[in-house]
């Protein structure tokens, strides 16, 4: 399994921006945006790769994982 696994990727359309954004709360800010929505994700996955290369090349400990807190059924909870 990849590090990149263990933070939750989300893809999302913005209204606002009139695309799909990607983002990877707690481990990078900004994001990716686009018009095709797998290709936003791919992106995504890129910069989740590259910004733990980072981390580990700076020699500073990654943020703690996202991923196994089931999002998706506590976004359902606020739905």
């Amino acid at each position: 399994m990849k590090e990149s696994a263990r933070y939750v990727k989300i893809v999302e359309w913005s209204d606002e921006d009139r695309c799909f954004v990607g983002s990877c709360p707690g481990l990078l800010y900004g994001g990716c945006h686009g018009e095709d929505e797998v290709a936003v994700f791919e992106q995504l996955c890129t910069a989740v790769d590259e910004a733990i290369d980072l981390y580990r090349r700076d020699g500073k400990p990654l943020p703690p994982p996202t991923s196994g807190r089931d999002y998706a059924s506590k976004m359902l909870s606020v739905a």
